[in-house]
């Protein structure tokens, strides 16, 4: 294999139309956490993305012993420590029997003394629809201010997705599309998980790929998502593979084009992350609501990469920020997630 590509900032730099518009972009976050329980009437302030939490669960990465000797110093111990949130991608929280088949598996990886090494929020699907920054942050904002506006924002949302449409017709995300129809009904710890976008190792970048080990798709297929989670953690420890891919030419595994898959790299194992039965957390627990997943918190060595990643940084901190402004007088309380 050639040598691995070297991380640089330019990867993730804005210029000044996408500045402008991820400041509008924000403005819009704040308003929707604001209204955000009463969009999806609860009694606390939800996340902007993701708002539904199914689960939280301590968990254990542990190291593969085979490792490549290149990737030893960024996994020099035997073990971490997990916190690992699952959840689904939508805006609004919906109290239906049947969710859309969009899942969220954030994971939090701590040192020795509990100190954060990095958060990886991965999801089920391995591409992002868009690759224009500007298009995006201009959908993203006339998808909250529908929430929050309703039907007056209604055409401009419409103007806004029918610019995403070249973006989507395309083999590599057509072929997913596809293929996540097809597991529509399947358990959400059956799918693979993703982490869409690189992130740094060090001065490689990469991406990452979570893999179950042998879970049955069809367990809990009568239950809630959430209620299945809680029924298989009751009686059955989870395992998964992680992979991992390293750029090594952007023609083949590009860093800013998100909505076609990498190829020509061998995916790496380099570790199993195992959630023992009965690790559930209390998801009542105004504590876990209020955890942050944001990527950016990460050690500067496992930070994402790319300029629609950059977006992430500003976004999930005003996500929290106003959450956690609103639901600081839940603390200790316990809503209903």
């Amino acid at each position: 294999m050639p040598n691995p590509l070297r991380y640089n900032k330019k990867f993730d730099e804005l210029n000044e139309e996408e500045k402008k518009l991820l400041e509008i972009n924000k403005k819009t976050i704040a308003d929707f956490v604001e209204q955000s329980s009463s969009i999806s009437d609860v009694n606390y302030a939800t996340r902007n993305a993701h708002a539904k939490t199914y689960a939280v669960a301590k968990g254990t990465f542990w190291i593969d012993p085979n490792i490549p000797e290149s990737l030893r110093p960024f996994f020099d111990k035997e073990k971490f420590d997990l916190t690992i949130r699952f959840s689904n991608a939508e805006l609004k929280i919906r109290n239906t029997k049947k969710d859309i088949p969009a899942y969220g598996f954030a994971v939090q990886v701590r040192d020795d003394n509990g100190g954060l090494l990095a958060n990886y929020p991965l999801v089920n699907f391995p591409l992002f629809p868009l690759n224009s920054v500007s298009t995006f942050l201009q959908l993203f904002t006339a998808v909250n201010k529908f929430y929050i506006k309703k039907w007056s924002s209604l055409p401009s949302l419409c103007t806004q997705l029918l610019k995403t449409v070249p973006s989507i017709l395309n083999g590599s995300f057509m072929k997913n599309v596809l293929k996540l129809i097809s597991k529509r009904n399947d358990f959400i710890l059956s799918f693979d998980y993703h982490s869409v976008g690189a992130y740094r190792l060090g001065d490689y970048m990469i991406k990452i790929k979570l893999t179950p080990q042998g879970t049955d798709k069809n367990t809990g297929k009568k239950q809630k998502v959430q209620e299945a989670l809680h029924t298989y953690f009751l009686a059955h420890d989870f395992t998964a593979n992680v992979l991992i891919q390293i750029c090594y030419d952007l023609k083949d595994q590009p860093i800013n084009t998100l909505n076609k898959e990498w190829k020509n790299s061998p995916f790496i194992k380099v570790g199993e992350i195992k959630i023992d039965k009965g690790s559930l957390l209390d998801p009542r627990d105004c504590n876990n609501e209020l955890l942050s997943f944001n990527p950016f918190e990460s050690k500067s060595i496992f930070q994402p990469v790319g300029k629609i990643q950059k977006l992430r940084d500003e976004a999930y901190k005003v996500s929290l920020q106003t959450r956690r402004k609103i639901n600081k007088l839940l603390h200790g309380k316990s809503p209903e997630l």
